[in-house]
């Protein structure tokens, strides 16, 4: 069963984002659509959702095999991040995540300390590192968080933290819809500039 996400979370980078008025790139800085979250899953969604994650390292690491340098540092819309930067931002951003969900499970709603997507993309090491790392990173955090997520009872999903950006009440559950929709996100901004570009025919 696959499901369409538009954003109504703002989280860590959306505060920034709408700062730029350069609405003409919106379609390449999502490609399927923005998140949202209307409250509703049973366990069959839930699944749905972990299944995802579960397969997004080897999906990120499909869709940049065997990419030059060169296409590496090509940016996927203008003005935007380059393909090695997402790949490094994947990195970041779910470590932050598997902290915040490890938070929720082990404190009565904690504030969570918010980080700057753009600031760490611009540090060298996400501007300049080789993305073995990171993929490697991901794939080894994905499976601590998967049986993590798995391990779950049913009143466990209902946890949360507080996002201070936005006041946002911010529930397990919801944090898997996000993080499914997430993995997709990064995945297909490359996949469509491969596609732009000529680097792949998929």
């Amino acid at each position: 069963m696959s499901r369409t996400f538009i954003c109504t979370f703002e989280g860590d980078s959306d505060i920034e984002h709408r700062r730029d008025r350069s609405w003409n790139w919106r379609p390449l800085q999502y490609p399927i659509g923005r998140f949202s979250w209307n409250g509703e899953s049973d366990p069959q969604i839930r699944e749905e959702w972990l299944g995802i994650i579960a397969g997004t390292p080897d999906e990120l690491r499909r869709v940049t095999a065997g990419l030059s340098e060169d296409q590496l540092d090509t940016p996927y819309r203008p003005g935007g991040w380059t393909v090695r930067q997402v790949v490094h931002h994947y990195a970041d951003d779910h470590i932050n995540s598997y902290v915040r969900f490890k938070l929720a499970l082990t404190e009565d709603v904690p504030t969570i300390k918010p980080y700057s997507e753009p600031a760490w993309g611009e540090l060298p090491d996400a501007r300049l590192g080789p993305i073995e790392p990171s993929l490697a990173l991901l794939t080894a955090l994905h499976q601590r968080w998967i049986a993590a997520w798995r391990a779950l009872t049913p009143s466990d999903w209902q946890r949360a933290f507080i996002h201070p950006r936005s006041g946002a009440t911010v529930s397990v559950e919801r944090l898997a819809a996000q993080y499914a929709w997430h993995g997709r996100h990064h995945v297909a901004q490359i996949r469509a500039l491969g596609q732009r570009s000529g680097w792949t025919e998929n």
